[in-house]
């Protein structure tokens, strides 16, 4: 297979995501209408020259190089179709904040597996990409709704095949996602789980699963309330945000039918009806800027096309 000739432009957009949905802790994601968009174009150098140009002062602190999330992914699609690697540039409008649980990791990841194998006309079908970035990410819960769009629930368990789901949205359903000021890792967000859980919270939140799901299918309110409930991650996680109770809180007197940390936060995603978006938006700014911290509100919509690309004129 040839190398693309030099100058050769992909563009690819990528939806953000919220994970960990309620009790769906490393399986239930969805994307979100809040878009990164990277542009590919094939430079002159070898496998080692990856350049990266951030079009936001929100990524300023990230650096190209053969060690970059994305150029590492676009490396995997590349050893996958037995193609040499060759040098890229990628300029990045970046909508996502990196290190707010919104899934900017997984964009990264998807936007360097769908550019890589778009700029060789796609040797590799979307069934590997997803092998490959679930592989990557070491979970799927963003990563695949980021691929996919919508919202999806990706598990495996007697054949050890990653099974992926996608999942009902009623349309009256809206997302709210407080995004505040602070950064928190999914690194140190991790480091405060226990490695073992008891059983009974377990039970809790399988059945709050079933609950939220059938509520989201269904439009039915009194379900997404019951199911919007975790007992795996969010008590070890809600200490690390400072003011996040409080913006929950908020939340819900304000009109939302559940509230959860997305991802691994510090974001906070509500879930209500479009009439009282706006209101339970400026409760949980509010919210937060009794504590000392900025943020912002968006009313989001659940993006349902997933990643795309196209070629770039030029």
């Amino acid at each position: 297979m040839a190398i693309p000739e030099v100058g050769k432009k992909i563009n690819v957009s990528v939806p953000s995501t919220t994970a960990n949905l309620g009790p769906g802790f490393d399986c239930l994601g969805a994307a979100l209408d809040l878009h990164n968009e990277f542009i590919f174009t094939r430079i002159e150098g070898g496998g080692d020259r990856f350049e990266l140009k951030m079009e936001s002062t929100d990524g300023n602190h990230l650096r190209g190089g053969p060690e970059n999330l994305v150029y590492r992914a676009a490396q995997k699609v590349w050893a996958s179709a037995n193609v040499s690697p060759f040098a890229l540039e990628a300029r990045v409008k970046l909508a996502v904040p990196p290190a707010r649980g919104l899934g900017s990791s997984a964009t990264a990841i998807v936007a360097g597996l769908i550019g890589a194998n778009a700029i060789m006309d796609s040797p590799l079908p979307k069934e590997k990409l997803l092998e490959l970035a679930i592989d990557i990410e070491g979970h799927p819960d963003n990563v695949v709704p980021s691929l996919l769009g919508g919202l999806c629930l990706t598990a495996r368990a007697s054949s050890q095949r990653w099974r992926i789901i996608r999942c009902e949205w009623h349309h009256s359903i809206k997302a709210v996602v407080a995004i505040p000021a602070i950064r928190l890792s999914t690194s140190e967000a991790r480091r405060v789980m226990p490695k073992n859980i008891p059983i009974s919270d377990a039970v809790t939140n399988m059945g709050a699963l079933t609950l939220l799901l059938n509520g989201l299918k269904t439009g039915d309110e009194e379900l997404i309330k019951e199911g919007m409930f975790d007992k795996l991650h969010e008590p070890y996680r809600w200490k690390l945000i400072k003011g996040g109770l409080e913006v929950k809180e908020a939340a819900l007197e304000a009109g939302a039918f559940g509230c959860a940390i997305s991802g691994a936060g510090p974001s906070i995603l509500a879930l209500c009806k479009e009439v009282n978006g706006k209101k339970i938006s400026q409760a949980m700014v509010k919210a937060w800027e009794k504590v000392g911290i900025a943020s912002r509100a968006p009313f989001l919509n659940i993006q349902t096309t997933g990643s795309n690309f196209r070629s770039y004129p030029g």
